[in-house]
């Protein structure tokens, strides 16, 4: 059985509200080199941000994640069937699918065990991506207090994998023909509360406050208030997006 390691059911809720949504150029492009757009599968798929996209270009989408909480948020659309499952245990039959997608999850996997799985449930030349955002940077004078806190406050209390995630994954092993797609980026405009809501879902926050009695959010909330004026007014925030796809 392949160890689970839940950072994300705790907060489920907030995950959904406050997590940024892909752009849909990131589907374009996926469906772009997939061999048909008849069935995908979104691994780890959270509350769906992605799965829904997906449903846009395939025809069906089988939408994963190994935590009930995640599950029970997600998003509905009638082309995404939501089922509580490891990625490295899908459960679906041979070699079905056009492609394989985890956004934001593939640093918790058991590497060797979902790349078997994807050999599997892939049909021929089928496209395997691996997406992740991390650093992010906010409009205007306030973003040395969003990378102080994120660099200095929290940077102790990530798990170890998410330096995977500010490394873009290039570290990960990846044994399959690699294709290049254009550089793209998840771009919002925010309020402050929008800020605070999506820096509450990270684990790294929950740590904190399991290690220290209290959580630094607050601080940081403070401090980014003071700096950032009308907290009505929106400012744009950008997350460059990091993939690896490659054809099974």
């Amino acid at each position: 059985m392949t160890n689970f390691k839940d950072h994300f059911s705790e907060g489920s809720a907030g995950y959904a509200t406050h997590r940024p949504t892909y752009p849909m150029r990131l589907i374009d492009e996926l469906a772009a080199i997939s061999p048909g757009h008849g069935f995908a599968l979104d691994c780890g798929c959270g509350n769906g941000q992605l799965s829904v996209l997906l449903a846009e270009r395939f025809d069906r989408v089988e939408a994963t994640d190994a935590s009930a909480a995640q599950i029970a948020e997600a998003q509905p659309h009638p082309h995404v069937h939501y089922r509580t499952a490891l990625a490295e245990q899908s459960g679906l039959p041979d070699a079905g699918v056009d492609l394989i997608t985890v956004a934001q999850a593939a640093h918790w996997l058991d590497l060797d065990a979902f790349y078997a799985e994807a050999r599997r449930v892939a049909r021929p030349n089928a496209v395997l991506a691996l997406i992740t955002y991390g650093l992010w940077h906010v409009e205007g004078d306030v973003d040395p207090i969003v990378q102080h806190f994120y660099k200095k406050v929290i940077a102790p209390y990530w798990p170890p994998e998410r330096r995977h995630v500010e490394e873009g994954y290039r570290n990960l092993p990846f044994p399959f023909r690699e294709i290049t797609l254009p550089p793209m980026t998840i771009e919002v405009a925010w309020r402050l509360e929008d800020v605070i809501g999506y820096v509450r879902t990270w684990s790294a926050v929950r740590a904190a406050r399991k290690a220290l009695g209290r959580t630094p959010v607050e601080s940081f909330a403070l401090n980014l208030g003071e700096a950032w004026g009308d907290p009505d007014v929106p400012r744009q925030i950008i997350w460059p997006l990091s993939l690896r796809a490659g054809r099974i």
